[in-house]
């Protein structure tokens, strides 16, 4: 008899049987948590490359180290714009779960332009190496460069095709709860990639030019 009269009393305030809302509830809970296991197959996935280039980084063939191709100041500032893009993303997932779809709009925007210069500067990277006969066919060493930072810069084009599909998902449908569970989920994976990319330059980058 309580029970009925709690499920009734919950549907006159929120128009929604407290079953269906449960429901709703562990469907997100059971998202967010499948998702953690995703992150973790690729944190494997990232240590096998990081094992494959801490193996390789030696072996130039007499060609061109880390020293002598690294540009500390140019990754700083790649860095950079990764690393305020995923602030700008926290500020987008707290204006989400307040229901300001204008703020969270922006808040993606701005991430999603920082992300793209991330990429736009590790592109002219590559380029640049290649262009100089430094492409990852010259040695084992730039091959396990190439394929390290080329994954995660392959992560982050993932990421940025996935926030604008959810742009537009916010602008077609607005912030409901599944809405606001798949931007839960882009934002562990974008602050898992600014992990990644903090061992990216620790381990290459600050290492190799030393």
């Amino acid at each position: 008899m309580s029970i009925a009269i709690r499920a009734d009393l919950d549907l006159a305030h929120t128009g929604e049987p407290l079953a269906n809302r449960d429901e709703h509830h562990d469907t997100s809970d059971n998202t967010l948590l499948g998702f953690w296991l995703y992150l973790m197959t690729d944190c494997i996935l990232f240590a096998s490359v990081f094992a494959t280039y801490a193996v390789l980084y030696m072996n130039t063939d007499g060609g061109v180290s880390g020293k002598d191709i690294f540009e500390l100041n140019f990754v700083l500032i790649e860095t950079a714009a990764l690393l305020v893009s995923s602030i700008t993303f926290g500020f987008a997932l707290i204006c989400a779960k307040h229901q300001k779809r204008a703020a969270t709009l922006i808040w993606l925007l701005i991430t999603f332009a920082l992300g793209c210069a991330f990429i736009g500067m590790e592109i002219y990277e590559f380029h640049h190496l290649i262009e100089q006969g430094n492409g990852p066919q010259r040695s084992a060493f730039l091959s396990s460069f190439f394929a390290l930072v080329g994954m995660h810069g392959l992560h982050v084009t993932a990421g940025l095709i996935w926030m604008a599909i959810m742009m537009l998902e916010v602008v077609k449908t607005g912030l409901n709860k599944r809405s606001i569970t798949r931007l839960s989920c882009l934002s562990l994976f974008w602050h898992f990639l600014d992990i990644v990319w903090i061992c990216v330059f620790t381990v290459v980058y600050l290492l190799g030019a030393m």
